[in-house]
């Protein structure tokens, strides 16, 4: 963490109690199955040990991260739960990844070979998951190839076959296409699964769901689903909320961003603050700068998309284009003060902005706002 981080106001505040309510409130949806608590990309921006922590504690069964070096963090953070690798590891990290105890995913049979050998020459027996192709096309053993992989696994007594699975590319999707693509590869991997139990072959542990999955497609929870953006209190897609709303459940988002207002200044009618002189003031107006920008993850196109901040329970539009380190909020001629709380991202009072808010402007998605977070904003954990 750079001292800017250590010593300006702009942090992220990351509730514990929001992430369990999420995992309880998943779990009443999801039935009997494991839940996988998929803390990669640092915890989706929120840290990645803190969410491990807190989602553990609300009974989540597992981890999923992806890659060995998010796993050993975990590990050195003092985790021992599961912890799936959900990509393949590159060859010279395998023996790494096992020596930490994770749970590696093989997609190739060059991959299975590798892990075969790191594995027998590391000793004992090692956990490991086979992820099937279903439609994705980005990473994982091609249906018809399965069989050749699973012999390359189960011939050697270091490897342990717990698990297969594959990953939905349009689960998220309302529309009769991708619903179909969707319920196309379920029926693909249960081709593969078919063909495993005729061979007794079959894994303990079966899992396809992502979020969108889990709460979209009951057929689809198996063993257990993977859950990672709905961990962290937002949804997909809307049409998913309704999984939740039969249970009488909610998701919560569980960060918030906030910094203060550092500096005021009051401009005429007509000037164009920040760089590039994007836009003219309507009218006079005080203009607060606020210690957050582009390098901390708050995007420049929020500024073109109409973002807005919260200051003393009010929205306020910004008034020029976000800079690296700062940017400038127009707060018309209400009282604001130098200190005042500024949150960008979360609840003030009866307001809130949410990710989705930020996706919205920026013409992204909420996954990519979130993992986006800046390191050197610091993350505190409350509640």
């Amino acid at each position: 963490m750079s001292a800017e981080g250590r010593h300006r106001p702009t942090r992220a505040e990351v509730s514990a109690p929001a992430i369990g309510r999420n995992v309880s409130a998943l779990r009443a949806v999801v039935g009997s199955a494991s839940l996988c608590a998929v803390v990669k990309g640092d915890g989706y921006g929120h840290g990645g040990p803190r969410v491990a922590e807190a989602a553990l504690a609300a009974g989540a069964g597992s981890l999923a991260v992806a890659v060995v070096d998010e796993g050993v963090e975990l590990r050195d953070a003092g985790v021992t739960a599961p912890i799936l690798l959900l990509s393949e590891a590159v060859p010279d990290a395998v023996a790494d990844a096992l020596g930490s105890g994770l749970t590696l995913t093989v997609g190739s049979l060059e991959g299975a070979r590798d892990v075969v050998r790191a594995a027998e020459a590391i000793g004992g027996r090692h956990s490991v998951h086979v992820k099937v192709d279903t439609g994705m096309h980005r990473m994982g053993v091609a249906p018809n190839a399965v069989d050749e992989v699973i012999d390359v696994l189960t011939q050697s007594t270091a490897i342990d076959l717990e698990g297969l699975f594959t990953h939905f590319s349009v689960a998220e999707g309302s529309g009769s296409e991708d619903r179909a693509f969707t319920r196309g590869q379920i029926a693909r991997f249960d081709e593969v699964v078919a063909s495993l139990v005729e061979r007794q072959r079959r894994p303990r542990v079966l899992h396809l769901s992502n979020s969108a999955g889990a709460l979209g497609y009951p057929e689809a929870r198996r063993s257990m689903v993977r859950v990672g953006l709905s961990l962290y209190g937002y949804l997909p897609s809307s049409w998913l909320g309704a999984a939740l709303e039969e249970k009488g459940v909610r998701l919560e988002p569980a960060l918030t961003i906030r910094s203060r207002v550092v500096a005021l200044r009051r401009v005429a009618a007509g000037e164009r603050p920040s760089y590039g002189r994007r836009r003219a003031l309507e009218r006079e107006a005080t203009v607060a700068t606020v210690p957050i920008g582009y390098a901390d993850g708050y995007p420049r196109k929020l500024f073109e998309g109409g973002a807005e901040v919260l200051i003393r329970e009010k929205r306020y539009p910004l008034a020029g284009a976000v800079t690296m380190d700062q940017l400038l909020v127009d707060v018309g001629d209400d009282e604001v003060a130098l200190g005042d709380d500024v949150v960008l991202l979360g609840r003030q009072g009866s307001e809130t902005i949410t990710a989705d808010d930020w996706a919205g402007w920026a013409e992204t998605i909420s996954w990519e706002v979130l993992a986006r977070i800046g390191a050197r904003v610091p993350r505190v954990t409350v509640g």
